[in-house]
């Protein structure tokens, strides 16, 4: 049986007391693999930053379950000059539970070390973070987020300015991470065919409401409406 993770009850998010969204109602739960599209400022990143916790809700009830949250930006800028490697970036994923200046011990150190190799990044633990491509600082993100060890994965544009080849690897590690264990994955993301391949379910964003059902159901040309269709869709469906 699937365990509620996340449940929105009639929720307004916004700024300065101004709604963006009305009336959210919305379950995650175990198992769940969730995509949230829309139109540029249609408030995608406030329904995702009301679901991290980092947007109060202006109206409505917000129900977090006690489980560990990954997430994972969609670009990570750490100053070339610090010297920080692959491994020590992955490291940081466990700091939220270490006490005090505890520094991490064995089993943190195994644990990275899974992660790194889950996301086919081990032999690359000890090479500077800046010197990985694109599609490698982010697996190496997602592995710092599993870190965690997590229930429910969040991820912010994941695939956004890799290559294809750096975008599938990205996507199939999602699927093997959905895949073990009821995962819950939840992603934003402007393209509509990465989407409609990979995740179960979207969450339409547009007119101040969010709507929820199959990639089937919801990315066909009634829904999205004339303006998303023909050669300005991407540009139109973003972040």
């Amino acid at each position: 049986m699937s365990e509620h993770l996340l449940e929105l009850e009639g929720v307004d998010l916004g700024y300065g007391g101004e709604p963006v969204l009305r009336g959210v109602d919305l379950v995650v739960a175990t198992g769940d693999f969730l995509g949230i599209l829309g139109p540029n400022g249609a408030g995608k990143t406030t329904l995702f930053r009301g679901l991290l916790g980092l947007v109060p809700p202006l109206a409505g009830r917000v129900h977090r379950a006690p489980v560990p949250i990954g997430y994972v930006p969609q670009r990570e800028s750490l100053d070339a000059i610090f010297p920080v490697t692959v491994e020590e970036v992955v490291h940081m994923g466990a700091y939220g539970r270490l006490r005090g200046l505890r520094r991490l011990g064995r089993e943190e150190r195994e644990l990275a070390r899974r992660c790194l190799q889950r996301v086919g990044l081990v032999e690359r633990a000890r090479q500077p973070f800046s010197a990985l491509s694109g599609g490698q600082r982010q697996r190496a993100l997602i592995a710092r987020a599993l870190m965690e060890q997590p229930r429910l994965l969040l991820l912010d544009e994941p695939t956004s300015g890799v290559d294809r080849d750096a975008e599938q690897r990205i996507l199939d590690l999602l699927r093997e991470l959905h895949a073990d264990g009821g995962l819950a994955v939840l992603l934003v993301s402007h393209d509509l065919a990465l989407v409609r391949s990979v995740v179960d379910e979207v969450l339409w964003v547009a007119d101040g409401r969010v709507r929820r059902g199959t990639p089937g159901e919801i990315l066909r040309p009634e829904v999205l409406g004339g303006r998303l269709l023909g050669g300005g869709a991407a540009a139109e469906v973003g972040a």
